[in-house]
């Protein structure tokens, strides 16, 4: 078997595979945070194959699109899997059609899926949950584009593999302002896109009623897929945070380095999952219209940080 084929089946078959199981960890470990037994770190699958087993459902008044949505946002989400760097450091198959830019206008395009979706659901809590995130995606979609930006132009190059592969290499540019300030936003973002909020916690999904009021209606098969393709969409932006952001180190080539890639992206992850808890834990429940604060910081560090890189100051 060619290697570039057999790294990219193996980072596809990863993504499929941990996405879930992170969801499932995070959890297990929130839960004993608070003290609490928790699910297993299995969960996730068996919610999966609970769903597969369900019928589809769908309101009485409901259109064509409001049932292919959550196919059309699983193959966006899942399509990037193809070609961002997630699990191995060089570039797959497919990695020549997408730079940082195309990557980030798919995530958009996923959650411009999910708005339309909702909207078609003809539900009110639907369509509230629509509207709260499209106002709040006018800050965090630019936000997403300026952060792969400027990391892009600090590196010389649109291609997140390379990118990955200089930050890694130079301690300068990892060390770089520009970098911390772009690494800083997007964690930033990571948090809103993922519900990592307070204000949109499971717990309190009907005071934030936005990734959550989304999906409302929808049950059964279609929901499997929406669910999936949220904790796909959580590990890629994670990946990308780890592998081009804070942590890109130690990542292996050849079939036999992309299978021990995987134990190294899960030991990545469980780091990461530890500081989101914490910062969790000591941040208190942010006010709906907070968030749009919390999304204009990311805005302006990632703003902040084209500027610096203008002015030379990138360097420390």
């Amino acid at each position: 078997m060619d290697v570039q084929l057999g790294e990219t089946i193996i980072q596809i078959v990863g993504v499929l595979i941990l996405a879930p199981l992170v969801a499932g960890i995070y959890e297990s470990l929130k839960a004993k945070t608070e003290f609490r037994h928790g699910p297993s770190i299995f969960q996730p699958y068996y919610d999966l194959a609970k769903y597969l087993k369900k019928e589809k459902t769908s309101t009485y008044d409901s259109n064509l699109l409001y049932r292919w949505v959550p196919m059309l946002v699983f193959g966006t989400l899942f399509s990037i899997s193809f070609v961002i760097p997630v699990i191995i450091p060089i570039p797959t198959l497919y990695a020549p059609m997408v730079d940082f830019l195309g990557g980030a206008m798919l995530f958009s395009l996923a959650s411009v899926f999910l708005i339309l979706g909702a909207l078609d659901s003809r539900s009110n809590l639907s369509a509230m949950g629509a509207s709260r995130s499209a106002s709040f995606s006018a800050l965090a979609e630019p936000t997403l584009i300026l952060v792969l930006f400027s990391v892009a132009i600090e590196s010389g190059t649109n291609n997140p593999y390379t990118t990955a592969s200089l930050v890694s290499s130079s301690t300068p540019l990892y060390l770089s302002l520009t970098h911390i300030l772009s690494s800083i936003a997007f964690f930033m973002i990571f948090i809103f896109e993922t519900g990592k909020l307070p204000v949109e916690s499971s717990g309190l999904s009907e005071m934030g009623m936005i990734d959550e009021g989304r999906t409302y209606e929808y049950g059964g098969r279609n929901l499997f897929f929406l669910k999936y393709a949220g904790w796909i969409k959580q590990f890629l932006l994670g990946s990308v945070l780890l592998n081009i952001f804070i942590f890109p180190w130690f990542m292996q080539t050849g079939i036999t380095g992309s299978l021990i890639d995987i134990v190294i992206m899960l030991g990545k992850w469980i780091v990461l999952i530890l500081i989101i808890i914490f910062i969790e834990q000591i941040l208190a429940k942010v006010r709906l219209f907070k968030i749009a604060d919390f999304l204009a910081i990311s805005f302006t560090l990632a703003i902040l940080a084209l500027i610096l890189f203008k002015l030379g100051g990138a360097i420390i």
